[in-house]
């Protein structure tokens, strides 16, 4: 999958499936801005030549412009936002706080929010837009109330967003991945089949593909990407 010379914004990339996705999308020959809310990678994560910003706050609409602005400046323009940014908390409503479902609709949704919204003022027609939802959110279980509830407005904001911007030529999907097979994954479920699990780079392909010119079909897709869970 080529993007040569797309100018990709991507959110949470100095995690492990942002990363992915960055190195991923350099790979395909686009130039990407990395964006995250740590001032910097933590070891062992390589985004190449990847432009950096870090200390962002995305959940703050006025950070959330400052970085978009200067990604798009540094890239010479945009023609694609990736969502990644989030957080998991596994918390009983019982055991729990009320806190968490704020900090996780915060974390999940708001970025993606202001972080689209601050990209619109750089998308032309085909442009991309590929947010993270989550495949538990389908039909949720026990101690992911306030994880699968954030999800879910992902979800809903990308089909709504996907009608928004029909007009525009931009579309808008969303990756539903199951257990991704990262590090702290693994440490918090050690006894689980790992090789069930979806990686980052078989989400990064996924999300490659909606960037790519052979999606602009596709808009207001919630694509289920669960391995073998």
């Amino acid at each position: 999958m080529r993007l040569e010379n797309k100018r990709i914004a991507v959110t949470g990339a100095f995690g492990t499936l942002g990363a992915a996705v960055a190195q991923a999308a350099l790979e395909a020959g686009a130039r990407v801005a990395a964006i995250d809310r740590a001032d910097a990678p933590p070891s062992g994560i390589d985004l190449g030549k990847a432009h950096r910003f870090g200390g962002v706050d995305l959940s703050d609409a006025a950070q959330a412009k400052t970085a978009i602005d200067a990604a798009a400046k540094s890239l010479g323009g945009l023609d694609a936002l990736v969502n990644i940014a989030g957080m998991f908390r596994w918390e009983t409503l019982a055991d729990g706080k009320p806190e968490t479902w704020d900090l996780l609709y915060r974390i999940n949704l708001r970025t993606a929010v202001a972080a689209t919204q601050a990209a619109l003022a750089h998308l032309h027609a085909g442009g991309r837009i590929v947010n993270i939802g989550a495949n538990s959110a389908l039909k949720a279980g026990a101690g992911v109330g306030a994880y699968t509830a954030s999800k879910s407005g992902v979800m809903r904001f990308t089909e709504s967003l996907a009608e928004e911007l029909k007009e525009r030529d931009i579309t808008v999907n969303a990756v539903l991945p199951s257990i991704i097979d990262t590090p702290p994954n693994r440490a918090d479920m050690p006894k689980a089949d790992f090789g069930k699990w979806v990686t980052p780079q078989q989400l990064a392909d996924v999300i490659l593909f909606l960037l790519s010119d052979r999606a602009s079909a596709i808009t207001g897709a919630l694509i289920p990407v669960v391995g073998r869970v």
